[in-house]
């Protein structure tokens, strides 16, 4: 299995205490499998539904943040691909 990848940034770099801080994670992994399952039903006469869908991600990823002097970081939004935290210099 490969590792999970990641990058983060933070703009700007420099704040004054008591200043919203945010954090923007972009991450992946390269052997996550996306599954897709797609349903029909069917009566006794043969009438079939039309077909509906539905995906799964197999090996999901967790992003977690910290930093050495102990503040919490609150996810803003996460997209599976890019999550965004906020604390607070």
């Amino acid at each position: 299995m490969a590792a999970p990848t990641a990058n983060a940034s933070m703009n700007p770099t420099t704040y004054s205490p008591g200043e919203q801080m945010l954090l923007t994670v972009n991450y992946g992994d390269p052997d996550h499998q996306r599954l897709t399952v797609t349903v029909t039903v069917a009566d006794a006469q043969g009438n079939r539904s039309a077909p509906v869908s539905v995906t799964a991600v197999i090996d999901p990823l967790t992003v977690t943040v910290a930093d050495d002097s102990g503040r919490t970081w609150s996810r803003v939004s996460d997209n599976g691909a890019v999550a965004v935290f906020r604390a607070v210099a």
